[in-house]
């Protein structure tokens, strides 16, 4: 009699089908990362040299690409906060930026107030060295001490800071700001600072 062929294994269809589960699986894991997770937004900023007091509690959820940096923070809603040396920020319900070691750079989403005039921080730096954070605010750098962004502020809804936080914050390419310059003082001011002047005329 004769033999009957075997039906076709249907093993490496299986082992496929398994490999491509797999795969899809890991994608997101490979994009990025969403809160809440094992690791805190506040802890991923430690493990690039940037203190984690950088931005605020309340943070719902992040999102890194691993492959350009991009961090996406996203906010419950939007909040001021005021830090221990009485320096004020204001942050959107989204802050994005670019993140690498003891940087994030091409930042949205996020201001600094400066004698009554909010600022949007376009990028940060952080060097080990010194033990100073550099904000750059577009046309000029401001140095503050590391340790005062060290723990993550509490956000509030209002911090009695006036208008044009939200407007700074969004503002991407903001070059000049009427009636503001910068004046550096020989001798004077705080280590560290510039110090920055309202214009009369």
């Amino acid at each position: 009699m004769a033999e009957l062929p075997h039906p076709p294994s249907r093993l490496p269809l299986l082992t496929l089908m398994c490999l491509f589960l797999l795969l899809a699986a890991a994608t997101p894991l490979a994009l990025g990362r969403t809160a809440p997770a094992a690791v805190s937004i506040h802890e991923l900023l430690r493990e690039h040299g940037l203190p984690g007091g950088l931005l605020p509690r309340g943070v719902d959820s992040y999102t890194l690409d691993e492959t350009t940096g991009l961090l996406e923070a996203r906010l419950s809603s939007s909040c001021y906060v005021k830090y221990d040396d009485g320096e004020k920020a204001y942050f959107d319900t989204v802050v994005r930026g670019n993140l690498s070691r003891g940087a994030l750079r091409g930042c949205e989403g996020l201001a600094q107030q400066e004698l009554f005039v909010w600022l949007p921080v376009k990028g940060i730096l952080s060097d080990p060295d010194s033990g100073v954070i550099m904000f750059d605010i577009g046309y000029a750098t401001k140095t503050l001490s590391k340790s005062v962004f060290e723990d993550p502020p509490e956000c509030q809804p209002k911090l009695g800071a006036g208008a044009g936080a939200a407007d700074a914050a969004r503002w991407r390419d903001r070059r000049g700001f009427p009636g503001l310059r910068w004046r550096r003082e020989a001798g004077g001011g705080e280590e560290g600072h510039h110090d920055l002047h309202l214009d009369s005329r």
